[in-house]
C-alpha cells in the first residue's frame, strides 16, 4: 500500500475517532443532566428516607426507649412530629407499663407520589412488625403504611403516617395526627 493511502486511513481513522469521542461526551452531558435522571435521584432518596422512617416509627424497645423515641422524633417534622414531642412522656409512660420489644421489617416500598419542587412525597411502605410482650409468644403482623414526607434541610421526613386501607377500602391519605399505641 503505498504511503499516502497509509496517510488518509490514519487520518480518516482520527476523524473517526473524534468524532465518536464528541458524540460520547455529548451524550454524557446530556444523560447526567437530564431532568428524569434527577428527578429519579430524588424519588430514590424520599423512597430511602420512607423505608427508614417508618420502619423506626414502628421499631421500638422498651428497655431502650430514650433512643428508640428520639429515633421517631427525627425520623419526623411537622404536625407529626409536634404531636411525638408533647406526647412523649404519657406514651413512655404506657410502653413501660406494657413492657413490649417491636421490631419492623421493610418488605417493599413503593413512592406514590413526589413533588420535588414542593418538597412533598408520599410512600406506601409494606412492614413485617413483630411485637414481644412479657410471658406472650411474639406476634408477627404484615401492615401497610402510607406516609407524607416532606423535604426538609435535614432530608426528606414523615410528615404523617397512617395504615393503608385494606380490601375493597376507599383510599384514605394518611392524617398528621397519627398516634401509634402502647403496643408498639
Amino acid at each position: 500500500m503505498p504511503k499516502n493511502r497509509w496517510a488518509a486511513v490514519t487520518v480518516g481513522l482520527v476523524v473517526l475517532a473524534a468524532v465518536f469521542a464528541v458524540w460520547s461526551g455529548w451524550s454524557w452531558y446530556r444523560a447526567a443532566h437530564d431532568d428524569s435522571a434527577a428527578y429519579a435521584r430524588a424519588r430514590d432518596q424520599v423512597l430511602a428516607a420512607g423505608e427508614q422512617a417508618v420502619q423506626n416509627m414502628n421499631t421500638l424497645d422498651h428497655a431502650d426507649l430514650t433512643h428508640g423515641l428520639d429515633l421517631w422524633e427525627a425520623s419526623t417534622t411537622g404536625d407529626l412530629h409536634t404531636q411525638l414531642v408533647q406526647g412523649r412522656a404519657d406514651f413512655e409512660k404506657q410502653v413501660q407499663q406494657a413492657q413490649t420489644v417491636t421490631t419492623a421489617r421493610v418488605l417493599s416500598g413503593a413512592v406514590t407520589e413526589l413533588d420535588d419542587r414542593a418538597g412533598r412525597a408520599s410512600v406506601m411502605i409494606a412492614l413485617r412488625i413483630s411485637v414481644q410482650a412479657p410471658q406472650s409468644a411474639p406476634a408477627a403482623k404484615e401492615s401497610r403504611m402510607l406516609g407524607e414526607l416532606t423535604r426538609t434541610p435535614d432530608g426528606w421526613k414523615l410528615s404523617a403516617l397512617g395504615q393503608a386501607p385494606m380490601g375493597d377500602s376507599a383510599a384514605v391519605s394518611p392524617q398528621p395526627s397519627a398516634q401509634p399505641s402502647a403496643g408498639q
